[in-house]
C-alpha cells in the first residue's frame, strides 16, 4: 500500500507542477502565479490531502509561484466563499480542490 502512496504522491506532484507551468504563458514571467489549494480536512491526514499538501509543498519552492491554503473547507457553500477569497482577494489563477464533493 505505501508504493501505491508514493506514487500517487509523485503523481500529483508532478501534475500540480506541469500545472503551474502550464497556466503561465512564458516559463519566466514577469509576474508570479497563484495557486490556491483547497483541503476537505487537515492537510496532514496520511491522505489524499497530504499528497495535496506535499504536492503545495513542492510548488512553494518554485520560483515564481505563491500558494495559498485552506485546511478543513466543508462541501458546503463555504467551498465557494473559499475559492472566491482565493481569486479576488489573493489574485489566485489555478485552484486545486481536495474534494469531488467541491463539484
Amino acid at each position: 500500500m505505501s508504493h501505491f502512496l508514493s506514487n500517487r504522491r509523485d503523481t500529483l506532484k508532478t501534475l500540480a507542477a506541469l500545472g503551474a507551468a502550464a497556466s503561465s504563458p512564458l516559463a519566466f514571467a514577469q509576474k508570479p502565479i497563484t495557486v490556491g489549494v483547497i483541503y476537505v480536512g487537515p492537510r496532514d491526514d496520511y491522505g489524499y490531502n497530504q499528497a495535496h499538501a506535499e504536492a503545495a509543498a513542492m510548488l512553494k519552492k518554485m520560483a515564481g509561484v505563491k500558494v495559498v491554503e485552506e485546511e478543513n473547507v466543508p462541501e458546503t457553500a463555504a467551498v465557494q466563499r473559499s475559492m472566491t477569497g482565493m481569486i479576488a482577494q489573493d489574485g489566485a489563477e489555478l485552484v486545486f480542490p481536495t474534494s469531488f464533493g467541491y463539484f
